[in-house]
């Protein structure tokens, strides 16, 4: 997706992302949704660890997990994907699973 005139991306307005985070040379990526009733509840990154989406938020900050930013709703932090034109990346296409937290 690409800024529109209006100042959207897509049907999101542009400024949605609080911080757009530099990834470090060997920051991972998330390969699957970890979900509870639905809801993203966390991450499963590309070393096969499994975060909470709050650590996931603070391993974002840091530089951890290349490809996201985080946004905020209502108080509540979480990471998108940024927007690159390949949508087999975006977050809510990768696969989901139930699995716990390490």
């Amino acid at each position: 997706m690409s800024l529109k005139a209006d100042g959207r991306i897509g049907n999101l307005p542009a400024n949605i992302n609080i911080m757009n985070p530099v990834p470090n040379k060997d920051a991972k990526s998330i390969t699957q949704l970890v979900r509870k009733n639905g809801k993203i509840a966390g991450y499963q990154l590309s070393d096969g660890r499994v975060l909470s989406k709050r650590e996931g938020v603070a391993l974002a900050k840091q530089g951890g997990i290349r490809g996201v930013a985080i946004a905020s709703r209502n108080g509540s932090e979480y990471l998108r994907s940024l927007p690159d034109g390949d949508e087999s990346n975006n977050l809510g296409d990768l696969p989901s699973s139930p699995k716990g937290f390490n």
